[in-house]
C-alpha cells in the first residue's frame, strides 16, 4: 500500500520552505521513505506557488517512482500548501525546550524531532543520528508527558535542553545544507503565483465573513450554549452513561472525565460492560460488586449508588455518548467518501480515551498522520481543501482499524 505524499513546510536558518515527503511505504516487499529532491539535494521552495510550478514540469526527482507520484503534477495550488500538523519549526526547538515539558510542548517538539530523524535516514545524516541518539530524552518524546515527570524525568528534560543548546545548531546547518532551490518555469510560475494570490484572497474574505457573523450571534450563541448544556442527575454527578454497538452486540456502561482524563467503571484496563441499560442499573443496586474500580474514587461516585439502592436511578444514554463501532471497517475500505464523520469521530473518542484510560499507547500511535490510518482519520475529520486525499487501496488501513477495534473488544469485561 502506497502512502499519500505530503506537503510539508520546515522552518529553517534560510526560511520557510515548502517540499514534499512520501512518509514509509511499502513496495515489492521493501520499505521506502522520501523527500521531494535529487540524490544528495533536498528540493524547497519558498511557497506552494513555486512548488507548483516545479513538479507540474519536473520528472526527474526521487519521488517519480513513487506510486502515487501521478496524482501530484495535477494538484492545484492550494492543495499543495501544508496544513498546520505538517509545518514544523526546527529554527524554534530552543524556545521550545526552555518551556516546561507539557503535554503541548512535547507533543510539537516530537513531531519535529520524528521528521528530523526521517531526514537524517533518509539523506544519510549521521551527524544528526549523533545528536539524537546521544540524547536518552529524545527517543522518550513519543510517550508524551510520563518519562518527564519525577526527580528523573526534571534530569531527562535538563539534558535534553543542554543538547539542544549545545548541538541544535548542528542538526540545523546538516540540513539546510542539504537544501537545494531549484529554477521553475517563469511563465508557469505566473499562474501559479496568481492560483495562490486567489486562493489567499478569498480565504481572507471568508474568514473576515465568519468572523463578523460570529459577533452578530455572539448573544444568540451564549444563550443557546446554555439552553443546550445538560441537566439531570448524571450531569450533576459529571458521569456519563454510554452505549457501545459493535456487530449485533450493545454494550452500556459507565466513564466520567477528571481533569480531562478518561475514566471508566473498570480496573486494571479492563471496562466493565453490561448487555442492557437494566442491567447496569441493576448492578449499581449492588455497588459492592464495584468498590474496586477507577470509578468508586470519584467523589461522586457515593452519589450514583445511593440514588441506586434508593431505587431513583435511571441509566439514560445520550446521543453524543452512544458509540457505533459497526460498519467503520467497510466504510473505510471504500475511502473516505464513504465514511461518516460523525460516526468516526465518536469512535476514535471512545477508542482513544479507553486506550488513555488504560496507558496503552497503541490506539495514540496507529491514529499517528504518520501512519496510513492516521492520515485517513485526519483527512476525514479535518477536512481542508490543502490536504491530498489518500489514494486507494484501503485494505491496510482498514486491517489497522479492525486491530484497534478488536484490541478494544478484548479490553471489555462483560457481565
Amino acid at each position: 500500500m502506497a502512502q499519500d505524499i505530503i506537503p510539508i513546510e520546515l522552518g529553517l536558518p534560510q526560511g520557510d520552505l515548502v517540499t514534499l515527503w512520501a512518509p514509509r511505504w511499502r513496495e515489492d516487499g521493501e520499505e521506502w521513505e522520501a523527500f521531494l529532491g535529487d540524490d544528495e539535494d533536498l528540493y524547497a521552495f519558498p511557497d506552494a506557488a513555486h512548488l507548483a510550478a516545479f513538479v507540474r514540469t519536473s520528472g526527474e526527482h526521487d519521488l517519480a517512482d513513487h506510486p502515487a507520484w501521478n496524482t501530484v503534477p495535477v494538484l492545484n495550488v492550494p492543495e499543495l500548501i501544508p496544513d498546520d500538523d505538517h509545518s514544523y519549526d526546527l529554527v524554534g526547538v530552543p524556545e521550545l525546550v526552555a518551556e516546561e515539558p507539557d503535554s503541548w510542548t512535547i507533543a510539537e517538539l516530537a513531531e519535529i524531532v520524528g521528521i528530523v530523524r526521517s531526514l537524517a535516514d533518509v539523506c544519510e545524516l549521521d551527524d544528526v543520528h549523533e545528536v539524537l541518539d546521544g540524547c536518552e530524552g529524545f527517543s522518550l518524546l513519543d510517550q508524551g508527558r510520563l518519562p518527564f515527570t519525577g526527580r528523573e524525568g526534571e534530569r531527562l528534560w535538563t539534558d535534553l535542553s543542554e543538547t539542544v543548546s549545545e548541538k541544535w545548531d548542528s542538526v540545523l546547518d546538516a540540513i539546510d545544507q542539504l537544501v537545494t532551490v531549484p529554477d521553475v518555469d517563469q511563465k508557469l510560475l505566473e499562474q501559479t503565483a496568481e492560483e495562490l494570490a486567489t486562493f489567499l484572497e478569498e480565504s481572507a474574505e471568508a474568514e473576515a465573513g465568519v468572523d463578523a457573523v460570529d459577533e452578530d450571534l455572539d448573544s444568540d450563541a451564549d444563550s443557546d450554549e446554555v439552553a443546550e448544556e445538560r441537566t439531570g442527575f448524571w450531569a450533576e454527578v459529571g458521569i456519563d452513561p454510554i452505549k457501545i454497538v459493535i456487530g449485533s452486540d450493545e454494550y452500556y456502561t459507565l466513564r466520567c472525565y477528571l481533569d480531562d482524563e478518561p475514566i471508566f467503571l473498570g480496573s486494571a484496563g479492563r471496562v466493565d460492560v453490561f448487555r442492557s441499560a437494566k442491567a447496569l442499573q441493576r448492578a449499581l443496586v449492588d455497588g459492592k460488586d464495584f468498590a474496586g474500580t477507577d470509578l468508586a474514587e470519584v467523589s461522586t461516585w457515593d452519589e450514583v449508588l445511593t440514588k441506586a439502592t434508593g431505587g431513583e436511578l435511571e441509566v439514560e444514554v445520550d446521543d453524543d455518548n452512544t458509540y457505533q463501532l459497526s460498519g467503520l471497517d467497510d466504510d473505510i475500505a471504500e475511502g473516505p467518501e464513504a465514511i461518516d464523520p460523525t460516526q468516526l469521530e465518536l469512535a476514535v473518542e471512545l477508542l482513544t480515551d479507553a486506550a488513555e484510560w488504560a496507558e496503552d499507547k497503541d490506539v495514540e500511535e496507529a491514529l499517528s498522520t504518520s501512519e496510513s490510518l492516521g492520515w485517513l482519520v485526519s483527512y476525514v475529520l479535518k477536512p481542508d481543501p490543502n490536504r491530498l486525499a489518500p489514494s486507494a487501496p484501503f485494505d491496510a488501513e482498514q486491517g489497522e482499524w479492525r486491530k484497534l477495534v478488536e484490541a478494544f473488544e478484548d479490553r471489555l469485561r462483560v457481565h
